[in-house]
């Protein structure tokens, strides 16, 4: 069994696509096996205890601010459930090398565009004031730079005449819910792996899943 912890700091809408279509699925071989949230009373804590899944509350006010801090204490909950992966699907704050060297390679995240344009908050609000004519949403592997690691898969999302930012980023979200399962899935397969030639290069075989 494919073991996935999920790293959440708001509504959760995400983590709710990854228990619906990958800890609740048959026919993945994978579960959720700790939710651990940057806030407490998130809305993700009730969706991941509906599910039974182990919830853990992780602030980085109660560390003194300090991200090192913080993510040790990640990193030591993360260790009593040994996860395959590590999913940051909302987790709004930069995590460190604490974190990222503990799991080489198998902590990712999502981002709401095509990296590596519109990075950091308000990728979504970015494309519109721009004017870009397509955003669109990436998963791939955290690094310590922001939103800075290479792609696992992307999806190009248009921008349409008229819209407003509430109507894009109901389509942009929709986007990630599909993106991230399809990534998470990949993940439990074997399927997702660095390319030893270009290091910047992840191998994604999408055949036959």
């Amino acid at each position: 069994m494919f073991r996935i912890a999920v790293m959440v700091s708001g509504n959760g809408s995400n983590l709710q696509a990854l228990i619906d279509n990958v800890h609740a699925n048959d026919k993945v071989d994978a579960q959720i096996v700790m939710v651990i949230c940057s806030k407490e009373g998130a809305r993700a804590i009730e969706r991941a205890e509906a599910a039974g899944i182990r919830t853990e509350v992780v602030t980085l006010e109660s560390r003194g601010g300090d991200r090192e801090r913080r993510d040790g204490e990640v990193v030591r909950l993360l260790r009593l459930v040994a996860p395959d992966l590590v999913v940051m699907a909302g987790w709004m704050s930069i995590v460190t090398p604490v974190l990222l060297d503990a799991y080489p390679d198998r902590v990712i995240n999502l981002h709401p565009s095509l990296l590596p344009a519109f990075p950091g908050m308000d990728s979504i609000a970015q494309a519109l004031d721009w004017g870009a004519k397509v955003t669109g949403v990436t998963v791939h592997i955290a690094e310590e730079a922001v939103d800075g690691g290479p792609p696992i898969l992307q999806e190009p999302v248009p921008i349409l005449p008229g819209d407003t930012l509430e109507v894009l980023e109901e389509r942009v979200h929709g986007v990630e819910h599909r993106l991230l399962v399809r990534a998470v899935t990949l993940y439990a397969q074997g399927k997702v792996n660095r390319d030893p030639a270009r290091l910047r290069r992840m191998i994604v075989d999408e055949g036959g899943s």
